[in-house]
């Protein structure tokens, strides 16, 4: 039987995707899931995005809002902060820079016919 990794892999960048998610402005849960659902990640469930968004909003990296809703509930908007865009870009350089050892380590398996 083989095990899908990739909801372990997606809880090591979660928090980097959803302040990626950002940089193009405000936004709110359900949309953020939308966006990383359409991106091919699978859908990420509210008991996963939500506590990843209080965590950031936490540590400074992003600010929220909530807004009444003329017809249906109200939701709770997020930005980016300053911090959040400079911890974007920290975290962004890490991951690329963890991914290229990956991506090194795996093709020299390939090479090495093992």
């Amino acid at each position: 039987m083989a095990i899908d990794k990739r909801a372990s892999w997606l809880k090591g960048v979660l928090d980097l995707l959803v302040l990626s998610c950002l940089t193009g402005g405000e936004s709110y849960g359900y949309e953020i899931a939308r966006r990383l659902d359409e991106a091919g990640l699978g859908q990420i469930k509210g008991g996963t995005l939500y506590p990843v968004l209080n965590r950031l909003e936490e540590a400074g990296l992003v600010e929220a809002e909530f807004r009444a809703a003329e017809r249906g509930p109200g939701r709770r908007y997020y930005r980016l902060t300053q911090e959040g865009r400079r911890g974007l870009r920290d975290q962004s350089d890490a991951w690329l820079g963890f991914h290229r050892i990956v991506e090194e380590l795996l093709n020299k398996k390939g090479e090495n016919g093992t």
